[in-house]
């Protein structure tokens, strides 16, 4: 009997957790398959979807990829061609026909983090929104934002000249952001109701820092989509200045979770997944 298989596609690829939580939500739902991770660079994601077989029934995308597989897919779902970037791509067949579909997850995993860290819309008045970083990951959150209500979110980015591609997301969303420089997040970010960082690594520290050298109360929610360490600077000077924060790995969370649900057809065993990343973060820590 053939093994089903999935996996996660990226470079550098090492790190990541989405084996641990579609393996988690393959046992509590009984499916023998399995999920790997594959170092897949740009270059060589052509020849890699070329040769998955009938046994594959989908791969998650990590950078650099999500943008690159776009030429690559026979169909783009609607969500991931306004967004331009694919983070799901699903192998189906008919018969001898195969069929390369990309979808986006990310847009799902972010709206579900804010309101699972208990975001409300503000009565009364129009919610502020101010997003960091203008990749692909930024893309799928001024699409989060579209669907919260939000269609003119502040994106403050490290260089203007950066923004082409994410100006192009926004006009195909019908989204109006107002871009500024980063170096101006610590007097936005405050009275902001959402702030949603898509900046890698520790390029949001000196944010943090000059946040806390400002000392002023923030009352919205944060969500960093970076996950280690944990907290990151940003989120714990957010924590301390009286802000909500949902960590980054609800966001991972919930977009696998909404992979599971499109390639194997069945509702993803939230809790098994989540209690499954929490203990392999815990390992890792």
């Amino acid at each position: 009997m053939r093994v089903t298989r999935a996996g996660v596609l990226g470079h550098p690829i090492k790190h990541s957790l989405s084996p641990v939580l579609h393996r988690a939500a393959y046992v509590a739902l009984g499916l023998d398959w399995e999920y790997d991770r594959h170092d897949v660079t740009e270059d060589e994601l052509g020849a890699f979807l070329a040769a998955c077989g009938p046994e594959w029934a989908g791969l998650s995308l990590t950078m650099p990829l999500k943008q690159t597989v776009l030429g690559l897919c026979d169909h783009v779902e609607p969500l991931a061609e306004v967004v331009g970037a694919v983070n799901t791509v699903l192998l189906q067949r008919s018969g001898r026909v195969r069929t390369v579909v990309g979808a986006n997850t990310d847009v799902h995993g972010i709206v579900a983090a804010l309101r699972e860290a208990g975001y409300n819309s503000p009565e009364g008045r129009p919610a502020r929104a101010v997003v960091l970083g203008a990749g692909a990951t930024a893309a799928s959150t001024l699409a989060a934002l579209g669907e919260l209500g939000i269609t003119d979110p502040l994106v403050l980015v490290r260089s203007l000249a950066r923004t082409g591609s994410l100006r192009r997301a926004a006009h195909r969303m019908g989204v109006e952001p107002t871009f500024g420089q980063l170096e101006d997040a610590p007097r936005a970010l405050v009275g902001a109701d959402i702030v949603v960082s898509t900046v890698p690594g520790a390029g949001a520290d000196a944010v943090a820092d000059a946040l806390d050298a400002r000392c002023e109360n923030v009352g919205g929610v944060l969500l960093d989509v970076v996950y280690d360490p944990r907290p990151t600077a940003l989120q714990a000077a957010w924590r301390r200045l009286g802000g909500v924060d949902a960590p980054g790995e609800r966001m991972l969370l919930h977009q696998a979770a909404e992979q599971v649900r499109l390639m194997t057809g069945h509702v993803p065993p939230l809790e098994a997944m989540s209690d499954a990343l929490e203990a392999e973060l815990a390992r890792r820590a």
